[in-house]
């Protein structure tokens, strides 16, 4: 059984056999669809409600 995954940063589905898997110290998995995702989020620090094109977004003002 294959099983579906969905980006941790913008929410898109990720296709089996692709994809990267973000393992924290303390355990916390993060599944990305892309290296923009991932370094959006690890490197860059950045809350997926305030970046747009994410589907996490939240309309209104972000900070």
């Amino acid at each position: 059984m294959v099983e579906h995954r969905v980006c941790s940063f913008c929410a898109e589905p990720i296709e089996p056999g692709t994809g990267m898997l973000f393992i924290k110290k303390d355990g916390k998995q993060f599944s990305f669809c892309s290296s923009k995702c991932r370094r959006n989020m690890v490197k860059l620090g950045r809350i997926p409600r305030h970046v747009e094109w994410t589907g996490h977004y939240e309309g209104g003002e972000a900070q």
